[in-house]
């Protein structure tokens, strides 16, 4: 029987069985890292076979939107002609992997579905979990056939997933969770933004902290023991925010693992300190 843990992650081992068998997949390579957002370099050079290269910078985000943040949520329109370009096709399923973090491949998986893409998974374990698997990899570029997915919703802010807003958090009722490293949630250190600190009310249960060492998802029952330690369970809403919306997702693909549908705050930190008015937290939860 499937589980929601199905529904979100693919195991290496499960991906190889598919392509072994001959079954349509479209593999997105979504590599990105704080400090070195483009990652086509590292696509060319080893990638899944058939993967195809997608900029997280350029494809899942929309930069020219402003007030939204550092990565603001593409528009469903753009988002459908990078689909097409990237292969995907109505009916056939999509996997989406990283080589850190889970973090672009988690940000792909969120924006995809949000959209109304249906069938999308996050590799668990990322590509070492695939080569640690000897499975193997191919350099250079891949050319798919063009895709024929259609996107449902248009606005992000308003799809398929749930999301919360700047002007809903102060009256949020629910556990809100700052998946950014606890120095950064302190305000001990800031790195990227202006402004040091967290929204007030926020715990701190940052991203990393829902991957093994080896850039796994834990088994159900250590996501629920970890989440459960950060206020989550019962009845009340959870909403989830990092510095700009992209690690945050990590933490709602963990949360959705283990049948918890949280909701993302898509501007995260950064369009919250965009407004001098509001308030800053510092020190722990």
């Amino acid at each position: 029987m499937a589980t929601a843990r199905d529904a979100v992650l693919i195991t290496a081992d499960e991906l190889a069985l598919r392509r072994n068998a001959g079954e349509p997949t479209a593999i997105l390579d979504v590599r990105w890292e704080l400090t070195r957002p483009d990652g086509a370099e590292q696509y060319a050079s080893g990638h899944l076979p058939g993967a195809i290269y997608v900029s997280l910078d350029d494809d899942l985000s929309d930069h020219s939107v402003s007030g939204r943040g550092r990565h603001p949520l593409p528009s469903g329109r753009d988002l459908q002609a990078a689909a097409r370009r990237w292969g995907i096709r109505r009916g056939v399923p999509t996997v989406v992997y990283d080589d850190w973090n889970r973090a672009g491949s988690a940000r792909a998986w969120w924006v995809l579905t949000a959209a109304g893409i249906a069938d999308v998974r996050i590799l668990d374990g990322g590509l070492g979990a695939w080569t640690a698997s000897g499975y193997p990899v191919e350099t250079g570029a891949v050319t798919p056939q063009p895709g024929d997915v259609t996107v449902l919703h248009d606005d992000l802010y308003h799809g398929a997933l749930p999301t919360l807003s700047a002007a809903q958090l102060p009256d949020f009722s629910g556990v809100l969770l700052d998946a950014r490293a606890p120095e950064r949630f302190r305000g001990d250190a800031e790195p990227v933004d202006p402004v040091a600190g967290h929204i007030p009310g926020a715990r701190n249960a940052p991203s990393t902290a829902a991957l093994t060492r080896d850039g796994l998802f834990p088994a159900d029952e250590d996501l629920t023991r970890l989440f459960a330690g950060a206020g989550v369970g019962g009845d009340a809403p959870t909403g989830v925010y990092c510095g700009s919306g992209v690690t945050a997702a990590v933490t709602l693909a963990a949360l959705a693992a283990v049948g918890v549908q949280g909701a993302l705050f898509p501007g995260s930190w950064s369009e919250w300190v965009s407004d001098p008015t509001r308030p800053v937290a510092t020190g722990p939860d």
